[in-house]
């Protein structure tokens, strides 16, 4: 009979290999307690051979439960546990093991062939696992047999027992074996192996990162499995997969932490998202590990929540790191926090400390100071840092606990912004436009930059040809202009270019950009009235660009950008300049008749959703409306005969048709901007109940031209009265939103109670009544006496009150 269960387990080896004995096995070599044969064998006083660690069992077990010692085998009862080595015997069966294997390493070699049916290749590689289990001196023999390749060419197989079952060997010759590993890493062994990591059956993906993780303890092959491609990728993959089996899943996490060892898998992994091992490394690792993996963080591209991540976990290592004297050490840190530093890590780098270092870095002048590329990237920082919205007026930093906003700091701003490169310019104004998005630090920023003098060297960089410069400027220059807008439009209304610039960017026909939209932005804010520049706009037709551009919208031709509404609105804004010179600039009267504006702000009067649109037109529609009167055609009447000019009896009043109700004369809305006949009430009427209360204070406004002082004061109320406008008008003075327009609503209702109809019918409404009364006693002096006015007309204050006895007519 032939040795069974070479794997120790107990289970019949293969029967393929068990007739492969070239001798008989004798019972000699077989321990009486295992049944299998032994390894080191020992005699007992009465001559009986054992297994040394079977027997040592045996008489461990007697002793714990108080048996006598007696042989196993005869139950003779022993004096002495003594174990006498029987070496000829061990050597005769090592003799006889080896000359077996011989036989079997052999027939296995054969076996391992592709043209060899399926199970006797199974058989053979799970012989040579059992061996290189049972024995590690077995693995060098199958190393010297030249086994490895040829269990290699098994991956190659149709089958995928084969196949997984090849990996398994390998797996177990390679465990605790550097020399084996080391055959392993030649060729393309590994990348065939990898490649197993991305096949369908879940089985080969199990066996092949096994085979790595046992090959990822060599540290020389660390590397070689970090250099296939997509080797890492696929690993990172798996550690976050909820479709691989958990064993799957800790052995490729596992491989990794052992990949770790080589730098450029760290850097690879951070590349695939699995970044704590770079950031271990950054925070723990020797000064030239951490200049290293900061080298690699400023080259990633990271989304905003891992930057948030890596600024909690870094952001103080690598300020640290910037505040060294090694350039090269700066010139890392500097890059790494570039690419950390956004919106929503800013207030974790802020209250790291990361604003002193990076003022003193930008302002710093001397042997130590950055060079020119990378105070560029302080000043990237810094934008980053400072758009974050943070409220920078009360963030303290440096040994005198200056802000950002502190005069000495904005003018040094504003002095390297006048003399550094256009990439610094750039993003030191960024900067500001950081600063100046904030109510709470715009005003520092204006009256810094009012007491420098720099607002014609910052106007001057409209024209520069960077797009990013230009942009920024531009953006800096909108936020600014609320605040300073007649020296703004003083610095382009004298300046050469910069209106014309404007005006071009404005007009390039590429869709709607941002710089497009801050362009529009900042001649939107220019004051309105400033008769000069709407001159100037006139001739560089700013105008006739504003009004394509607004028609190519309402069409259609233009859409689909987030710059759309501001756009928009922004060009509304500048084409109703125009209605507030109408009575100094015959230009802007013609271009408002040739372009039909009052139709095209009618129309935009119903903008839905855009509320600044629908204010901006109500206001215009005001501003034109007002010239109705001075631009109507009275009729010419024909002079009267002699007679009746002699006789009156002969004469007959002269009838006219045709005339405007309201301003007595010939209207049109193109040509008069009538509202009347540009049926532009009942739109405006409509808006009354909007939930913006400056639109309806422009609406409202827009409506009381109508009832103005030199219109005819009845038919305006008729009009209003037809159009049923006379109760929203009533609704806005009791609702009593805003004190302007209560104050609009009080003048405009009283106008309306001078008709006898309506005071009659609102004398009856106490909520009309009680809300005059409130403007009458809480109002501004001028709202009081026209409430008073009103209060008379309802009969509510007699007419003889005298409280207001120097009260104006109108």
């Amino acid at each position: 009979m032939m040795v069974s269960s070479w794997d120790g387990s107990g289970s019949q080896s293969d029967d393929l290999f068990d007739r492969l004995h070239i001798e008989p096995m004798y019972d000699a070599f077989v321990c009486p307690l295992t049944k299998q044969v032994m390894c080191d064998p020992v005699t007992l006083e009465n001559g009986q051979t054992f297994e040394r660690e079977a027997i040592e069992k045996w008489f461990k077990e007697c002793r714990e439960s108080g048996r006598k010692l007696v042989c196993p085998l005869t139950l003779q009862e022993l004096k002495s546990t003594e174990l006498n080595p029987s070496m000829a015997l061990r050597n005769t069966i090592e003799e006889w093991t080896a000359r077996n294997e011989a036989a079997q390493l052999d027939m296995a070699r054969r076996s391992l062939n592709m043209g060899i049916p399926e199970n006797e290749t199974l058989q053979a590689l799970k012989y040579v696992q059992n061996i290189c289990k049972r024995n590690r001196s077995s693995k060098h023999t199958v190393r010297q047999a030249g086994l490895i390749p040829m269990i290699v060419d098994m991956l190659k197989s149709s089958s995928r027992k084969i196949r997984c079952t090849a990996l398994e060997t390998l797996r177990v010759v390679v465990e605790e074996d550097d020399e084996n590993k080391e055959m392993l890493a030649k060729g393309d062994i590994v990348r065939t192996v990898v490649k197993f990591l991305n096949h369908e059956l879940s089985k080969e993906r199990e066996e092949a990162v096994s085979l790595l993780y046992e090959l990822s303890k060599s540290e020389a092959l660390c590397e070689k499995i970090g250099s296939i491609n997509g080797a890492i990728l696929i690993l990172v993959g798996m550690t976050s997969s909820n479709s691989e089996d958990l064993s799957t899943v800790e052995k490729a996490d596992k491989t990794l932490e052992n990949l770790e060892k080589c730098e450029n898998n760290v850097r690879q992994m951070a590349e695939n998202g699995k970044l704590q091992p770079l950031l271990t490394q950054l925070l723990e690792g020797p000064p030239e590990t951490k200049l290293a993996m900061a080298g690699y963080l400023g080259e990633l591209v990271l989304d905003n929540d891992v930057k948030v991540l890596v600024a909690r976990t870094v952001g103080s290592s690598l300020i640290n790191i910037m505040k060294s004297s090694n350039m090269q050490s700066r010139e890392a840190a500097l890059k790494a926090l570039n690419q950390i530093s956004c919106e929503p890590s800013a207030k974790i780098l802020i209250e790291a400390g990361i604003l002193s270092p990076l003022v003193n870095d930008l302002f710093a002048v001397g042997p130590n100071q950055l060079p020119a590329r990378l105070k560029e990237v302080s000043a990237a920082i810094l934008a980053s840092v400072v758009n974050s919205g943070e409220d920078f007026d009360s963030i303290p930093f440096g040994p005198d606990h200056q802000t950002l906003v502190s005069e000495v700091v904005v003018h040094n701003l504003l002095y390297l912004i006048s003399n550094t490169g256009p990439a610094i310019e750039c993003k030191l104004l960024q900067v500001l436009v950081g600063l100046t998005n904030s109510q709470t630090t715009v005003v520092s920023v204006v009256a810094a930059i009012k007491s420098s003098g720099a607002t014609i060297s910052l106007v001057q960089f409209i024209e520069a040809p960077q797009r990013d410069l230009r942009i920024a400027s531009i953006k800096l220059l909108q936020n600014l202009s609320p605040h300073m807008s007649q020296e703004l439009a003083d610095a382009l209304r004298g300046s050469v270019g910069q209106l014309g610039s404007l005006i071009r960017v404005i007009s390039e026909n590429t869709g709607i950009t941002e710089e497009q939209a801050a362009a529009v932005g900042l001649l939107a804010d220019l004051p309105e009235r400033d008769l000069g520049l709407t001159r100037q706009l006139l001739d560089d037709g700013a105008f006739q660009m504003a009004i394509s551009r607004v028609i190519a919208i309402r069409k259609g031709e233009i859409r689909g950008s987030r710059f759309m509404t501001p756009f928009l609105e922004g060009l509304l804004k500048i084409l109703a300049r125009v209605t507030y010179v109408l009575g100094d600039e015959p230009d802007a009267l013609a271009l408002c008749r040739d372009h039909n504006l009052a139709a095209l702000f009618i129309e935009l009067l119903q903008a839905n959703g855009l509320d600044n649109v629908q204010m901006v037109s109500a206001t215009a529609l005001e501003n034109l409306s007002l010239q109705s009167q001075n631009l109507t055609k009275l009729p010419e009447l024909p002079s009267p005969g002699v007679c009746a000019s002699i006789f009156t009896c002969f004469g007959k009043q002269q009838v006219i048709t045709g005339t405007c109700r309201i301003h007595r004369g010939m209207c049109s809305l193109k040509e008069t901007f009538c509202l009347l006949e540009g049926q532009a009430v009942l739109k405006l009427i409509a808006v009354l109940d909007h939930t913006n209360v400056k639109v309806v204070e422009a609406a409202l406004a827009a409506l009381s031209t109508l009832i103005e002082d030199g219109v005819v004061i009845e038919q305006g109320v008729l009009v209003l009265c037809e159009a049923e406008g006379v109760q929203p008008i009533l609704d806005v003075l009791i609702e009593k939103r805003t004190e302007n327009l209560r104050r609009r609503a009080v003048w405009a209702v009283e106008r309306l109670l001078r008709t006898d109809d309506i005071a009659y019918v609102v004398s009856g409404a106490q909520n009309v009544s009680t809300a005059l009364v409130d403007a009458f006693q809480h109002a501004d002096y001028r709202t009081r006496q026209i409430a008073e006015r009103a209060l008379k007309h309802v009969d509510k204050i007699p007419s003889f009150s005298g409280l207001f006895p120097n009260v104006m007519t109108s």
